[in-house]
């Protein structure tokens, strides 16, 4: 007989038989270098536990691809997303700077929304962009959890269960701009795609190929280019795995004000769930997710995308329609869920040499725990004091930096990649018996919301 348990512990139970499993279609038209090894640390201790500013335009203006066919730098950043940007400006505040390398040409501000929770605050006041960001955004003061046909099965507020709480769903754009603008105007080059990296050991030194062809030589090279990262496929990593699952998402516009409390709202159908949550006075982020056994061909068409969101939720909440029906095309999106497991003595180290990889690069996972950004963040900051501190005290070597940076993250990562499946993976179930457990009993009487907010614990001091 189950007693009170966390929710996440259910989940741990069901492993052997869930995890990774076919994952049946929803009645939605889907057609419309060497590998190398490393010792890991123990997991007997381990509990298991994704506004524009004035002056970018200006800056943006000035930065630009690298000049000339061969230069050098200290540490080389690839990628300007959230993990790149914020690793930068982290070693900026530490005194080290840094290159990034963007294969766009300009900041890549596209996307809708990403949630942060107390972790990612942490980061972000930290390196002294927190306040800037937050003032754009809504701080949610709770969670309500509905059945598709509307029957309230499970609400709980933040403060009560954890008073450290901060949790805003922001804008990718803001988080970026944010960062970028902390940086001199000549620390990101975009149109700078990596193509080929050489390892040269007797210098200790990276040299990059680029797309132009020009060559950077660095001395470090962090790979924050994302979930297909050339630097991880380097390293020697595999392709991140589906998981089952495709996700719509969009920004619902509301000029007159948003009718909505300032809370997260779930709804969980059979193989089918969705959610939505305010961002700021006027925009509200909405997602919703079904099974799909492939993830298919991309699809631009956003009134095709539309239909198809609007199939599935059709008999659902009329405040999930309306949201939909204000969602403008341009932020309406639909993208397959993927995630890499880093199983231990079998995945490659997160450092090679002075080469290492952070945030999605290393450790894709699904968003279902709303941890991929927050913990892009946490390996951004942890991975620059290790660094820093090699590079100024010389007492510790940067490729041992590197080693503690993945013994000190890879526990954490591990296991929220692991567990934001399975909570996906349970909350997708569409066999009719088990979703009537999860709707009757377990949310409304197993479920406790403060033990599962405790993976957004993070001690993090200013730099």
């Amino acid at each position: 007989m189950i007693s009170k348990i966390e929710l996440g512990n259910f989940f741990y139970i069901s492993i052997i038989i869930h995890a990774r499993r076919p994952v049946p279609n929803t009645s939605i038209n889907n057609s419309l270098p060497s590998q190398i090894t490393t010792t890991y640390p123990s997991m007997a201790s381990t509990q298991l536990v994704r506004l524009q500013f004035s002056g970018w335009k200006r800056r943006s203006r000035v930065v630009g691809a690298l000049d000339s066919s061969s230069s050098s730098s200290e540490v080389v950043i690839v990628g300007a997303g959230i993990a790149g940007l914020a690793t930068a400006v982290s070693l900026q505040r530490l005194g080290i700077r840094s290159r990034v390398l963007e294969q766009a040409e300009s900041l890549r501000t596209g996307g809708t929304s990403l949630t942060l929770s107390k972790n990612g605050w942490k980061v972000l006041d930290a390196i002294g962009v927190g306040n800037s960001v937050r003032s754009h955004f809504l701080q949610i003061q709770g969670v309500v959890i509905k059945s598709e046909d509307g029957r309230r099965l499970r609400s709980f507020s933040f403060k009560e269960e954890d008073p450290s709480q901060e949790v805003r769903a922001v804008e990718r754009r803001v988080v970026l701009e944010s960062l970028a603008n902390e940086l001199p105007s000549d620390a990101i080059s975009f149109s700078s795609g990596l193509s080929k990296i050489i390892e040269r050991r007797e210098t200790s030194e990276m040299l990059l190929e680029l797309e132009d062809g020009s060559h950077l030589s660095a001395k470090v090279v962090i790979g924050c280019d994302g979930i297909r990262s050339r630097v991880a496929k380097w390293m020697g990593f595999s392709e991140p795995k589906y998981a089952g699952h495709m996700c719509f998402r969009g920004i619902g516009l509301y000029p007159e004000g948003l009718p909505f409390d300032q809370k997260v709202q779930y709804t969980y159908g059979r193989g089918v769930r969705a959610g939505f949550v305010p961002m700021s006075k006027s925009k509200i982020y909405w997602f919703v997710v079904f099974n799909s056994p492939s993830p298919g061909t991309k699809v631009g068409d956003p009134q095709f995308l539309r239909q198809q969101v609007q199939e599935l939720t059709r008999s659902w909440s009329p405040q999930l329609l309306d949201i939909i029906d204000h969602t403008p095309n341009e932020t309406l999106v639909r993208t397959p869920l993927f995630d890499r497991w880093l199983w231990p003595l079998t995945s490659p180290p997160a450092s090679s040499g002075r080469a290492v990889v952070v945030g999605d690069a290393w450790h894709p996972m699904t968003p279902n725990l709303g941890q991929g950004a927050c913990c892009a963040l946490e390996d951004a900051i942890v991975v620059s004091k290790k660094l820093a501190g090699a590079i100024r005290s010389k007492s510790v070597s940067v490729e041992e930096a590197l080693r503690e940076y993945e013994r000190e993250r890879w526990p954490r990562v591990f296991m929220l990649t692991i567990r934001a499946y399975l909570v996906g993976a349970f909350l997708q179930w569409d066999n009719p018996v088990v979703c009537y457990i999860r709707n009757n009993v377990i949310v409304p009487k197993l479920l406790k919301p403060g033990p599962m907010l405790k993976h957004t614990n993070f001690e993090c001091e200013p730099l």
